[in-house]
């Protein structure tokens, strides 16, 4: 009984939104009818005002209470009073004889509301006509005015009377009509192109006439070259010749395909210039028909190299001195059947979806014109298009239903796509495909790419590779739940930066609480890797006081970088590393080539809740500053609480994955909106950087392709020790100006102080350089000297003053230092 009642009560709903669209056609033409009858009443109007304009105009000038109802018969327009009130306020007061335009404009109107051009743009046409109709006002009254004689109205109006005097009156009649002239000229540019074709045979006649003439070659033994000639062609005649091609290319292979293929093969109409390597298949069941989208195979590179060997076109190397550093091969990487696929689910699936589909929209009264299956490595994408009337809210409430009736998790409605007039439903397939990092890193479009600092995330529904640049993002906040593929997102993101970078050009801090995420990239720490402490047998940072400090010393490098950008007139590490490889920067004043710094965080929670504030701030600050100097941040989670994602970490950090999570609430935590809760887990994210979140099958990466990538590292010549990062200024840290505790001068002290006074140029860099030691080492060098009263006390970026000026004083200072 109550599943009869629910049929009953859909079929009454179904036939009242039938009545509803009867009712509102009816409607709109009546009101269509309406309107077409005012607009021939106004024209009716204006005609008659032609002829007995001038006797109605002193009773429309001077109205009297009772004259509008016209007894007497004293108004003169065939229309009677209305008319000649419209008429005297329209073409007199307004807008003279263009005021025709707007009856024009009132009849588009009511065809449009007929039905009879339901295609018609009514805004098209009232922002164009409304030009027309001031233009035209302005134009009459300027040179019909002298032709009309005396009128009872002026020809543009008093609108085009005003406009004429208040125009003439500031640049004159020469700078008038250049107005006109330019507006006709560029309204008729916008309407058709032919346009600038016309003005420029009358510029220069001669030289169009001579490009459409047919040019020969003719060779030496005085014969015509018939198969080389170069015919001239108009710019605005090159997209029709080359569609033209394209298309008879087409219909060639179209009817060599019929003739090889036993089956007949439909395809649609070809509505783009790109070649399309689409098969499309077709089948029919319940008078709709479902196109089948298989997606393409990434166009594959030549090489098993990614990275480019060649040396870098500048003046000084940035890569030098590791001139023979060899990036990792695409060998070391696993292949996986699915990376040769082209069709990655049955027909018998896709049809038994779209039946399922078809069904529980029609049972809850929702109809449907047509749908077309995108297939994806893990998710098909079924684009519905609804009939007329059908709202977008009824299909979106479907969704548990529709969920139910594929008997599959993760469904997710799509209402509108964006840019498409159809509604996307995103199903998992039944047999989920690998994406592996091996097809990522094998396409053309990474390997070709030129992102300063290029990640690979995964592939699209439609089989294409998506990349993102983190130098532009630039901080990246990945969240999910435990077991859904972060930490196999962050090792993508890390083999796709090895795969690209050389070591001078990146360097990579790993933050690891785990303790074991992160320790596979142990081997190549000297490598890629940047610390703070000289030395650190761990590079990978585990201790909760390592990360504040490191974080801290990351700090007072951005300070420093941003040092070195204000004297070098830099406005990021881009300009500034091509100035300093042109050689238009002095390396003896602390110039050097800049690497790019990723800080990658594994479980950013686990410091929050640990360290909290001591965390949070340094974070906030580099995400905040530290993009132009070239310092970016990666921060993952598997608890997308409010507690660990704040306001100032969601505000800086614009980049967001997510991977699946469990409600709702965690979804609108990481991306502002649901959709992650959706998501079926193994690697399926949504990456989200403005506008709509795109859906994204992650690479999968094991951790023996990681071993082998580490070690291939590993074995080549590189940097003996990870980049150090600078110390950040302790609480308790004494001034420069305290005494110089004199049994623990550094070993190199004496040397570096007379390198010091022989040069007359103290800087950091420059005793770093001369004696190859870090750049703490360095820095705790000329505190010392600046407290023994060598030097001065530090100025920014520039070099500090020597104040000793000859060897001997020196080794006087030196002599009582020892004493």
């Amino acid at each position: 009984m109550a599943r009869k009642k629910t049929e009953r009560k859909s079929k009454t709903f179904s036939e009242a939104i039938g009545i509803n669209n009867i009712i509102n056609d009816k409607t709109g033409f009546v009101m269509g009818l309406i309107l077409l009858c005012v607009a021939l009443f106004i024209c009716i109007a204006f005609f008659s005002y032609f002829s007995t304009g001038q006797a109605d105009q002193s009773l429309v000038t001077d109205l009297r209470p009772g004259e509008v109802e016209n007894t007497g018969r004293e108004f003169q327009n065939y229309c009677g009073s209305i008319g000649a009130l419209l008429s005297y306020a329209l073409i007199s007061r307004c807008f003279g004889i263009p005021a025709f335009i707007i009856p024009m404009f009132i009849i588009l109107c009511s065809v449009r509301m007929m039905g009879a051009y339901k295609k018609l743009n009514l805004w098209k046409w009232f922002l164009g006509m409304a030009l027309v109709m001031i233009w035209l006002s302005i134009t009459f009254a300027k040179f019909l005015t002298p032709l009309m004689g005396d009128q009872v109205f002026n020809p543009g109006g008093d609108h085009g009377a005003f406009c004429v005097q208040y125009m003439e009156n500031l640049i004159g009649p020469p700078g008038l009509v250049a107005i006109l002239v330019i507006i006709m000229i560029a309204f008729l540019t916008y309407i058709t192109s032919e346009t600038i074709t016309v003005v420029r045979k009358v510029l220069n006649p001669i030289g169009y006439i001579r490009d459409k003439v047919k040019f020969t070659v003719v060779s030496h033994d005085n014969k015509e070259a018939n198969d080389a000639y170069d015919t001239i062609i108009p710019a605005a005649e090159q997209d029709d010749v080359l569609d033209e091609a394209e298309e008879n290319n087409h219909t060639e292979a179209i009817e060599l395909m019929d003739e090889t293929v036993s089956e007949p093969v439909e395809m649609e109409p070809i509505i783009s210039r790109k070649a399309i390597n689409k098969r499309e298949k077709e089948a029919e069941g319940d008078g709709l028909t479902m196109t089948v989208d298989t997606p393409n195979n990434e166009e594959k590179a030549s090489g098993r190299t990614v990275a480019d060997n060649n040396m870098p076109m500048t003046p000084i190397n940035p890569r030098e001195p590791f001139t023979r550093w060899k990036f990792p091969t695409l060998d070391l990487l696993k292949e996986y059947d699915s990376d040769s696929k082209t069709s990655y689910v049955d027909k018998e699936e896709l049809e038994a979806n779209k039946d399922r589909i078809i069904k529980v929209l029609n049972d809850f009264g929702v109809q449907i014109r047509s749908i077309r299956a995108t297939v994806g490595p893990t998710i098909t994408l079924y684009e519905i298009t609804p009939a007329q009337g059908v709202r977008i809210s009824k299909i979106k409430n479907l969704e548990d239903d529709i969920a139910l009736s594929l008997a599959a998790i993760g469904i997710r409605i799509i209402a509108p796509m964006p840019g498409k007039g159809t509604i996307g439903i995103e199903v998992p397939n039944a047999k989920p495909n690998i994406v592996s990092m091996f097809s990522i890193l094998n396409s053309k479009k990474f390997q070709e790419s030129n992102m300063e600092l290029p990640i690979a995330l995964g592939k699209t529904i439609t089989n294409d590779v998506y990349m993102v640049d983190l130098a532009k993002i630039p901080h990246l906040l990945v969240a999910g739940a435990t077991g859904q593929g972060k930490s196999v997102g962050l090792n993508a993101i890390i083999t796709s930066l090895l795969y690209k970078k050389h070591p001078n050009e990146l360097k990579i801090v790993l933050v690891d609480p785990k303790k074991v995420e992160f320790s596979v990239y142990a081997p190549i720490a000297d490598h890629f890797m940047a610390a703070v402490e000289e030395n650190e047998e761990e590079p990978i940072i585990t201790d909760v006081q390592k990360v504040v400090k490191t974080l801290k010393g990351l700090c007072v490098l951005m300070d420093e970088r941003y040092d070195l950008l204000k004297a070098a007139g830099a406005r990021n590490i881009k300009e500034y590393n091509k100035k300093f490889l042109n050689h238009q920067l002095n390396p003896e004043e602390g110039h050097d080539f800049m690497p790019y710094i990723v800080v990658i965080i594994d479980e950013f929670g686990d410091l929050i809740l640990t360290a909290g504030k001591e965390i949070e701030m340094p974070i906030t600050r580099i995400a905040q500053l530290a993009r132009a100097v070239g310092i970016h941040m990666i921060i993952a989670t598997q608890r997308p609480t409010t507690t660990i994602i704040t306001g100032n970490i969601k505000a800086n950090f614009p980049g967001r994955i997510a991977f699946r999570v469990g409600a709702m609430m965690d979804s609108r935590i990481i991306l502002d909106r649901p959709g992650a809760q959706q998501l079926v887990g193994r690697g399926d994210m949504l990456y989200l950087n403005g506008g709509e979140p795109a859906r994204v099958q992650c690479a999968f990466v094991d951790t023996p392709e990681v071993e082998n990538i580490t070690k291939f590292i590993a074995n080549q010549s590189g940097p003996v020790s990870p980049m150090e990062i600078p110390e950040p200024a302790s609480d308790d840290a004494a001034g420069g100006g305290g005494a110089l505790d004199t049994h623990s001068l550094d070993p190199l002290f004496e040397d570096a102080a007379r390198a010091i006074v022989l040069n007359q140029q103290g800087s950091t860099s420059m005793i770093q350089r001369r004696f190859s030691i870090g750049y703490n080492r360095a820095g705790r060098l000329m505190d010392q000297m600046e407290k023994a009263g060598i030097v001065g006390v530090a100025q920014g970026s520039k070099p500090r003053e020597v104040l000793i000026g000859d060897e001997m004083s020196l080794e006087a200072l030196l002599t009582t230092l020892r004493g």
